[in-house]
C-alpha cells in the first residue's frame, strides 16, 4: 500500500490547482481517499464535536446491511429460473446463473450513476463522495431480473440527474434516488417492469405454461374475480409451495432482485439499528400503519382483497424492503422524533391504500415512499411548531 500512496503523492501536483490536469482533481482525490485516510483534518481552534462515524462509514453500513438481500435475490432469481425450466439444479448453479443476471445489473448501475457523478463533480468542482454506493446498490435491488441493462442505466442516470444533482447533489435530495428510478422505468417502460419471469439463458421467450405473477399480481387478480379467497388462491399457485406465507416470508418467488425475502429485509434492518444508522421508529411505524389499514379493510371487507389477513402485506411486495431500506434514508425522511413515527405511519397506511384501490398499480411502497417524501419537511414543521407552543405555554406559566 505505501507503493501506491507514494505513486498518488508523486502524482498529487498534476491535478493541484494550476496542474496540467486540475480540472480533474476531484477525481483524483476521490481515488485517493477510497484507498487511504484523508489527510486533511479539522481546524484546531473553537469547540470541536468529533463522531466516530463519517459518511464513508454511514454508507458503508447500509451497503452491508443490503448484502444479505444481495446474495439471497441473486440465488432465488437461478432458482426461478429451474422452476421456470423444469429443471432440478444445485445450490451453486443456481447461484451461478443468478451472479450472471444480476451482476451486469450492479456494474451498470453503479457505472451509469458513478459517470453521472463525475461529470458534475468536475464541472461544479466538488468532491465525489460515497452517497452513491448506496443508490448504486439499491437500484438493482428493487428491479426485477428480465429488465434490459440499458432500462437500468437510463433509469439511474435520470434519477441521478433529476432527483439528486438537480437539487444540488449529495444530502440536498427531496426525494429517494432509488425509487425515483424505480418510479421513472414504471411509467416509462411498464411492460419490462411487470416482473414476468423468462428462461434467463434462452432469451426472451418465456417457458410454455409458466406463470410468472408475483404474489401481489394473483391477490390483486382474486379480488377481481372475487370467486375466492386471496389465501386461497396464493395456497394453490401451480408450483406448489410457491406462496405460501412460510415462503412469502423467506422469499423463493418471483420478484424483484432484493425484494421478496422479507426475513433478509429483517436481517439487514437488524444491522441498521443496531448501529444506530437506520430508525427503528420509521422501520416499526411503517409496519405498524400496514397493518392497522390492513385491519380496518377486513372490517369493510368489500372485496377479497380487502380481506386478505393484514400481516399479508408485511411479506408479499417491496414493502418491508422500502420500509427498511427506502422510508428509513436520512435525508428524505422526518429528523424530528415525532415526525418519524408521524412519517412511518402515513407510507403503510398509504402503501396498502394504494395497492388496494388502484386497479393499474397492485403495489404501493414505491409511490407512498415518494409521496412522503414531499411531505416529510411540513411534518417536521408542524412538529417543531407544536413544541414551540408547548415550551411557551410552560414559560408562561
Amino acid at each position: 500500500m505505501k507503493a501506491i500512496k507514494d505513486i498518488l503523492d508523486q502524482q498529487r501536483h498534476l491535478f493541484q490547482k494550476g496542474g496540467k490536469y486540475e480540472n480533474f482533481y476531484y477525481l483524483f482525490e476521490m481515488a485517493e481517499t477510497f484507498l487511504f485516510t484523508p489527510d486533511h483534518t479539522a481546524p484546531t481552534k473553537g469547540v470541536q464535536v468529533r463522531d466516530a462515524i463519517d459518511l464513508k462509514r454511514l454508507m458503508m453500513t447500509v451497503v452491508i446491511a443490503m448484502i444479505p438481500c444481495l446474495l439471497f435475490g441473486i440465488w432465488n432469481v437461478g432458482h426461478q429460473h429451474y422452476i421456470a425450466t423444469g429443471q432440478v439444479a444445485s445450490f451453486i448453479e443456481k447461484f451461478g446463473i443468478g451472479c450472471y443476471v444480476v451482476l451486469p445489473m450492479l456494474l451498470v448501475s453503479y457505472a451509469a450513476g458513478g459517470l453521472v457523478e463525475v461529470i458534475f463533480a468536475i464541472i461544479r468542482k466538488h468532491p465525489i463522495n460515497e452517497g452513491f454506493l448506496v443508490t448504486g446498490m439499491l437500484i438493482p435491488l428493487i428491479l426485477p431480473p428480465t429488465i434490459p441493462l440499458w432500462q437500468i442505466a437510463l433509469g439511474t442516470i435520470f434519477a441521478v440527474v433529476i432527483a439528486k444533482e438537480a437539487f444540488g447533489g449529495t444530502g440536498m435530495n427531496v426525494l429517494n434516488i432509488a425509487m425515483t428510478a424505480r418510479a421513472f422505468l414504471y411509467f416509462a417502460y411498464p411492460g419490462q417492469m411487470s416482473g414476468d419471469v423468462w428462461t434467463y439463458l434462452g432469451g426472451a421467450t418465456p417457458v410454455e405454461g409458466y406463470s410468472g405473477a408475483t404474489a401481489l399480481a394473483v391477490a390483486y387478480d382474486t379480488s377481481v374475480a372475487g370467486t375466492r379467497t386471496v389465501e386461497a388462491a396464493l395456497g394453490d399457485s401451480w408450483y406448489a409451495g410457491l406462496y405460501e406465507l412460510k415462503n412469502l416470508f423467506l422469499g423463493a418467488m418471483p420478484g424483484s432482485v432484493g425484494e421478496t425475502s422479507t426475513l433478509m429485509v429483517l436481517l439487514g434492518a437488524a444491522i441498521l439499528i443496531v448501529t444506530g444508522v437506520g430508525s427503528w421508529k420509521i422501520i416499526v411505524s411503517v409496519f405498524g400503519g400496514t397493518l392497522l389499514m390492513g385491519y380496518l379493510f377486513n372490517l369493510l371487507g368489500l372485496n377479497e382483497f380487502m380481506s386478505m389477513p393484514p400481516h399479508y402485506h408485511l411479506v408479499i411486495g417491496g414493502l418491508a424492503f422500502g420500509a427498511v431500506f427506502m422510508a428509513t434514508d436520512p435525508v428524505t425522511a422526518s429528523h424530528t422524533e415525532t415526525g418519524k413515527w408521524i412519517y412511518g405511519f402515513l407510507i403503510g397506511v398509504l402503501t396498502v391504500i394504494i395497492r388496494v384501490f388502484n386497479p393499474a398499480y397492485p403495489e404501493g411502497i414505491m409511490l407512498a415512499v415518494l409521496l412522503m417524501n414531499v411531505f416529510a419537511p411540513l411534518i417536521d414543521f408542524y412538529v417543531v411548531q407544536a413544541n414551540k407552543k408547548r415550551r411557551l405555554k410552560r414559560a408562561t406559566v
